[in-house]
């Protein structure tokens, strides 16, 4: 009976229902991912840090305070979705929110997303952990004084998944994931259907663009402009440039490598899965987790919210934004409790 009693009590079902209710003026999963961006505020000020990486390319970061290396203020490493940067919405609004908080934040722009074209073909892609895993060891040298916590949005939550499970023994405290596509086939196909379709040729301009401009610097030699322009969707972008890119046979095999769905089970930390059942991104069912995860994982599903929508509040002139506290007040946590056991 003991031993029952353990198991039972490691585990929870395997998501629960959030508390998150959407503005009643914006119920609509559109509205609510579109109103997210349009409800824009002042973009915070941050600073920039080139890291040089093992293979000879770089990462650009900003950071919202630069930290002496003596710091002791908590640190937050934010990582962005596909084609995002410091300069998207929901990525500056945690950064903001962060900031407001006391704490230091820093995101992470994968290769290629921030101002300066990188030095390799090979592009980031929702399984590379490399570039995070090389960060995270960085930041943990340099401020060994300091406790350090990680959020990813999107295809960053995908990659920070990922991460999580293959490297179990990291140094963050706890981590966030928002809105991650943990099924990539499934997201893949969803983005390709009815309305959504609009946030796939967004997307996928956006891609052809950086692309593009690889193949104009001849870092990309093997496609030609004609071709890249020629692509319809993202599952044909990944079939034809993500895959050959980074050594996936296809698209097919690098969703299958590359999804977080499956090691979920692997992360150690706690962390908090936000994910809303209207996301029109993702594909709810196949997102879901489907085996009973560890106590230390929270999967929060909400009714609404969108993609990295989450807006609440009674005042269509003053709409809240919900994501940034509740990963925040969740983060807080396990940055408290560690910072009092070691008083």
């Amino acid at each position: 009976m003991p031993l029952l009693v353990f198991i039972f009590s490691r585990y929870l079902f395997m998501h629960q229902t959030s508390q998150f209710k959407p503005a009643w003026w914006l119920t609509n999963p559109h509205m609510q991912t579109l109103g997210a961006k349009l409800f824009r505020r002042n973009p915070i000020a941050t600073f920039p840090e080139n890291i040089e990486l093992p293979d000879g390319d770089f990462i650009e970061l900003a950071w919202t305070e630069v930290p002496t290396s003596s710091n002791s203020k908590p640190i937050t490493v934010v990582l962005h979705g596909l084609e995002g940067s410091k300069d998207s919405h929901y990525a500056n609004r945690m950064l903001a929110a962060i900031k407001s908080k006391g704490w230091i934040g820093v995101l992470m722009h994968f290769r290629g997303c921030g101002k300066m074209t990188n030095r390799k073909a090979n592009s980031y892609h929702s399984g590379d952990t490399r570039d995070l895993s090389y960060l995270t060891k960085l930041l943990h040298s340099r401020y060994s004084k300091t406790e350090l916590s990680i959020l990813g949005f999107s295809l960053g939550g995908n990659v920070l998944t990922k991460y999580l499970a293959q490297e179990p023994n990291n140094p963050y405290k706890a981590a966030t994931v928002i809105c991650a596509p943990l099924d990539l086939a499934s997201c893949s196909a969803r983005i390709n259907k009815g309305f959504s379709k609009l946030y796939q040729k967004y997307l996928l301009d956006m891609l052809k663009a950086s692309t593009l401009v690889k193949v104009k610097a001849k870092l990309i030699r093997d496609i030609t402009k004609e071709q890249i322009k020629a692509i319809k969707n993202i599952k044909e972008f990944d079939n034809s440039i993500t895959a050959p890119l980074n050594g996936f046979d296809n698209a097919e095999d690098y969703y299958e490598k590359s999804s977080g769905k499956q090691v979920l089970n692997q992360i150690k930390q706690p962390c908090l899965f936000i994910h809303a059942a209207d996301d029109p991104f993702l594909c709810h069912q196949s997102t879901l987790p489907t085996k009973i995860l560890p106590s230390n994982i929270t999967f929060e599903v909400s009714n609404g919210g969108g993609h990295v929508g989450f807006i609440y509040g009674k005042n269509p002139f003053k709409p809240k934004f919900w994501l940034e506290h509740r990963t925040l007040n969740y983060l807080a946590q396990f940055i408290i409790t560690q910072r009092n056991a070691t008083a």
